[in-house]
């Protein structure tokens, strides 16, 4: 009998293994040049990277994945990298959102099918986090997350440029003819003019954040920016921690507490952060069987002040955020209202107020450099005394019949007079409808008018894309209106702006009531009130329902077919019902 751990672990099932079985497992790996000595019992680490170049955002990855490998090796594992599929938003149609699951079956699959006993996951654009934060909590082996960091700063005539932002800005100025096409090409050019994922406060970076809030990814490391030598310390450090945490047994399932996600839905407040991370944090909730609900967003997020002023809800980017002390100064100012759990354990192995006490309220220090806040009342990070906005202005959840399961604004970036409004409807049944017609100089449309834009949602496009900010039609854009309401059963980007409002469940494509809206209807947008409805009588309502048809299935077989037979809503986490829960780690059967 042996107490040695290296007997017991994982991966000594395939590589412990005697007679035929151990010799087929051992000696294929010895094909590449490992020599027997890795077989020893050591922590085997997967590094799952999702570099692809169909996905901008991860491109650089595998760069990343050799820093890691380093630090495994450094720690005494065995680091062995494999590729996952990358949902890059950037390219994908008919919108990344629709391969989210599949990524993270992909990645829970992989990672339990394999003699690893601990991973690292390397992500970038806005999906491939969630989608693998979703994958390891479902298997539950020791992880941690390393983001691959956001680009540099945009720069065009003098200004700094958002990827993403600015192509809604761009976009507006070419239509009211205060750009050409010349110049909009070379704008293009010059806004994201390295490698990384939106460094404005869109979803990849808030995901990033969230990890790192959520005690998943390493303090301090969310916010370095890709090309900065720091992101190859950060993920060096990240491969010397995985072994650590396959040592002390140190899984998901620990970490990903109710606490954890109070503090991560506080941490989207305080950052400003996209209402993606509301469908992601829900359906990541769900693999690890924390009770969390569309309420939670406000209730929890209503005393927390909008602290980071970085686009698309204020004027910086992420380079600034990161000089300027990174989420740890955000994590130290929300500790000391009182507003965050510090007893929250993370992958350090101590709790996240510890953290911040190691790295100092004034910046970042230890496993991946330094860096200073800018000053001590610093325009980019704000204090809880003098915040950039105010509590109560970060995300709303509304209710009302147009939507009974819930909707979501982002309050920071939208129009503070559109908050409480009533207009007539304009409906669209798709947004290629409305994009047909927003140029015509005669379209029925005004300032006052409801813009609503449904079939967007999770089963209705499929996917849930992120299309529910639609651009102004061109005259009221060319007559000076700068914001109108847009309701939609879809997402927007975490880069986009606006008074929209998003997630509205259930969806039209299911019989939601966004699907029983008729053109010149009222709809009436309360937001201090927290309620969005239509205002039409219940017993007209009825009889609108009654006559309500579903579209035809448009998918018969596929990954699109399983997607919409089995996709919940939006205030669910958009999932699959069949991948709620934790599914566990057990060696699968040997078949040699």
């Amino acid at each position: 009998m042996t107490d040695d751990p290296r007997t017991s672990r994982r991966s000594q099932a395939w590589f412990g293994a005697q007679g035929r079985s151990g010799m087929v497992y051992r000696s294929w790996m010895r094909s590449q040049g490992f020599g027997h000595e890795v077989f020893d019992g050591r922590p085997v680490i997967g590094i799952a990277t999702s570099a692809s170049e169909l996905a901008p955002c991860n491109a650089h990855l595998t760069r990343v994945a050799e820093a890691v490998k380093r630090g495994v090796w450094q720690a005494g594992g065995f680091p062995l990298q494999f590729p996952t599929m990358a949902t890059g938003e950037t390219l994908m149609r008919p919108t990344a959102m629709l391969y989210r699951n599949l990524m993270a079956m992909e990645v829970e699959e992989l990672v339990r099918a394999n003699p690893l006993d601990g991973v690292v996951l390397l992500s970038g654009c806005d999906k491939t986090t969630p989608a693998m934060l979703m994958g390891a909590a479902s298997v539950d082996l020791p992880a941690v997350m390393v983001t691959g960091g956001p680009m540099l700063n945009g720069k065009y005539r003098g200004q700094d440029v958002g990827s993403g932002t600015h192509v809604w800005k761009f976009e507006e100025d070419l239509k009211t003819g205060r750009m050409t096409e010349e110049e909009c090409f070379f704008a293009e050019g010059c806004m994201a003019r390295s490698n990384g994922h939106c460094m404005t406060m869109g979803t990849a970076s808030t995901m990033a954040c969230l990890a790192e809030a959520l005690g998943m990814q390493l303090p301090g490391s969310a916010a370095w920016p890709a090309v900065d030598s720091r992101r190859m310390e950060t993920a060096q450090a990240a491969g010397q921690r995985i072994v650590g945490m396959v040592e002390e047994e140190l899984r998901p399932s620990r970490i990903l507490t109710r606490e954890a996600f109070e503090n991560a839905v506080r941490v989207n407040a305080a950052i400003g952060g996209s209402t993606n991370a509301v469908i992601h944090l829900l359906a990541l909730a769900g693999r690890v069987g924390v009770e969390l609900s569309l309420r939670d967003f406000d209730d929890l997020a209503r005393a927390v002040p909008t602290l980071v002023n970085l686009m698309p809800s204020g004027k910086y980017l992420m380079e600034d955020f990161c000089y300027a002390g990174g989420l740890p100064a955000v994590l130290a100012e929300l500790l000391s209202g009182g507003l965050l759990h510090g007893n929250q354990i993370t992958v350090t192995g101590r709790t996240i107020a510890e953290n911040t006490r190691d790295t100092g309220t004034a910046g970042t220090t230890g496993t991946a450099g330094t860096t200073e806040r800018v000053d001590s009342d610093s325009d980019v990070i704000t204090r809880l005394d003098a915040p950039f906005q105010p509590a109560g202005t970060g995300i709303a959840v509304l209710r009302g019949n147009l939507c009974p399961d819930g909707a979501v604004i982002k309050q920071s970036a939208a129009s503070p007079h559109l908050l409480t409004h009533r207009g007539p409807a304009r409906v669209f049944d798709s947004p290629e409808a409305y994009h047909e017609v927003a140029d015509d100089p005669d379209l029925d449309i005004d300032e006052n008018t409801v813009v609503v834009i449904r079939n967007a949602g999770p089963k209705g496009y499929p996917g849930m894309p992120e299309v529910s900010n639609v651009p102004l039609p061109a005259k009221l854009l060319k007559a000076g209106v700068k914001d109108m309401v847009r309701v939609c059963d879809g997402r927007m980007s975490g880069t986009g702006y606006g008074t929209v409002v998003l997630h509205v469940a259930p969806e039209a494509a299911v019989g939601g009531p966004l699907a029983l809206v008729h053109d010149g209807d009222p709809v009436v947008l309360d937001v201090p009130n927290r309620t969005l409805r239509l205002d039409v009588d219940d017993a007209e309502l009825t009889r609108r329902g009654q006559a309500w048809r579903a579209p035809a299935e448009r998918h018969a077989g596929g990954y699109a077919w399983l997607y919409t037979q089995h996709v919940e809503q939006a205030d669910r986490g958009a999932d699959f019902g069949f991948l709620r829960g934790n599914r566990g780690h057990e060696v699968p059967r040997d078949s040699h």
